[in-house]
């Protein structure tokens, strides 16, 4: 039996990561392990998808420290902003390979087949056994079985990648482990939903939330009154892909004498021996608690110093489990802190872990990198009217808000997500700056006094 692996928060600082090269497939699409009506829902409420996997271009070669680094995206990106990456920020960038998400699932199909003909086309040359790491957003079967056939190794298993991203599993060890959790009931079917929610209401709710035990973004989460009556409830197949959904009391404000709510999170790496626990972040979430950003450090923290070993306690459990299912590399441990009329300290919930690269992950990595232990905003913006990326730079760039490494702050495009003209539509722009104040700051100025129109949005 292996011994537990030791826990080191490096705090605002970066982990070793990986200390060789590595190859990355980004595949997104495949977030769901083979439920494809979620995949489908995915793409449809996300949009442009498929420029997604541009976020690694500026993060690989630190997640990774070998060289030769490999990124296999589903598209080309944007090339102004990896001309900006190298030329401005001396970022290292990987080597680019394109396969779309259909030709993936097809190459997955064609190795299970034997058909390896039709594979080595779809895969193309990979160099020799160099690099020996292969990994994805998640280790599914098509790339377990791209990595045998060409001799690799996957940093995760398949089995820890799906377990680890378990909502359900995850309750059990939290509950077994005697931490606190949301009122939760499970559900076969959606005629089981109704039962559920009526039991909840008994409980004092007046809201509930229909979990998938598999889900991302927002997909697989269903918000839904515990009133009544529910006539016809039907859920979507797909959250019942993995098995029964998760039933849930939605914890808020006005409701069991909550007077506020907050969404930290903390990002952790997963090596064979030891997890890191290296940044801190306060999640902005919209409505329907679908991330649009984060900033680190928590402002919560100013008010309850104490709750940063509680977050960490919490973690240590949920990283061990994490661990022992077989997952290794980035992930993140989301929280929802409730603060009560009737206690000092807030109560602190596990809500997820998100077993893989994640929307967090890409911001604080490039912040660590070039402001360890300093503050940092990142919103997820989407243009009015789609610009070219080199006029989105240019403009950021005259106005003095574009970081380079002589300033003390600025604004970091983090990815460009393109439209069919490969127009920039929507993107990821990181803020440096001494405080959470300074960093809103330069998105306030480029909103209200540059010739561009946005909004905040989902990741």
């Amino acid at each position: 039996m292996h011994p537990a692996p030791r826990i080191l928060d490096t705090h605002g600082h970066l982990p070793p990561f990986w200390g060789e090269a590595g190859i990355f497939f980004a595949n997104l699409l495949g977030l769901f392990f083979g439920n494809e009506e979620e995949t489908e829902m995915l793409a449809r409420e996300v949009g442009c998808v498929d420029s997604y996997g541009g976020r690694l271009i500026p993060i690989l070669d630190l997640l990774f420290k070998g060289s030769g680094n490999i990124l296999v995206l589903e598209r080309e990106p944007n090339p102004d902003l990896c001309r900006h990456f190298q030329e401005v920020l001396k970022l290292k960038l990987p080597e680019l390979r394109i396969l779309s998400h259909a030709d993936y699932v097809n190459l997955g199909l064609c190795l299970a087949c034997g058909e390896t003909a039709q594979a080595i086309r779809l895969l193309g040359e990979l160099p020799g056994h160099h690099p020996r790491l292969m990994d994805g957003y998640v280790t599914d079967s098509t790339l377990e079985a791209i990595a045998r056939h060409t001799g690799r190794h996957t940093v995760s298993t398949a089995e820890g990648s799906r377990r680890g991203n378990n909502k359900y599993l995850l309750h059990r060890c939290l509950e077994s482990a005697g931490l606190p959790v949301f009122d939760t009931i499970l559900a076969e079917n959606s005629a089981g939903v109704p039962r559920a929610l009526q039991e909840l209401a008994q409980r004092g709710y007046r809201r509930a939330v229909a979990k998938s035990q598999i889900g991302a973004s927002g997909i697989g989460m269903l918000k839904l009154s515990t009133s009544g009556p529910w006539p016809d409830l039907p859920l979507p197949e797909y959250f019942f892909f993995e098995g029964p959904c998760l039933v849930q009391g939605w914890l808020e404000t006005g409701q069991h004498g909550i007077r506020e709510i907050y969404s930290p999170s903390l990002q952790m790496f997963l090596g064979e021996e030891r997890i890191y626990f290296y940044d801190m972040t306060e999640q902005i979430l919209c409505e329907n608690s679908i991330h649009e950003g984060n900033l680190s450090p928590p402002p919560l923290l100013q008010n309850w110093p104490v709750l940063r070993e509680e977050l960490l306690r919490q973690s240590e459990v949920a990283g061990l489990w994490l661990h022992d299912q077989g997952y290794r590399g980035t992930a993140s441990t989301d929280f929802l802190v409730a603060a009560r009329e009737e206690s000092s300290v807030p109560s602190v919930y596990v809500c997820e872990i998100n077993a893989r690269v994640t929307g967090a992950t890409y911001p604080s990595m490039l912040a660590r990198h070039f402001f360890p232990g300093g503050t940092w905003l990142m919103r997820n913006l989407e243009l009015a009217e789609p610009l070219p990326g080199q006029e989105l730079l240019d403009t950021l760039r005259r106005r003095g808000d574009l970081f380079d490494l002589t300033k003390p702050g600025g604004i970091i495009p983090v990815n460009f997500n393109l439209n069919a003209e490969n127009k920039v539509t929507k993107g990821q722009f990181l803020c440096l700056a001494p405080t959470g104040e300074d960093c809103q700051r330069y998105l306030v100025r480029a909103q209200d006094e540059l010739p561009l129109a946005w909004h905040f949005t989902r990741d």
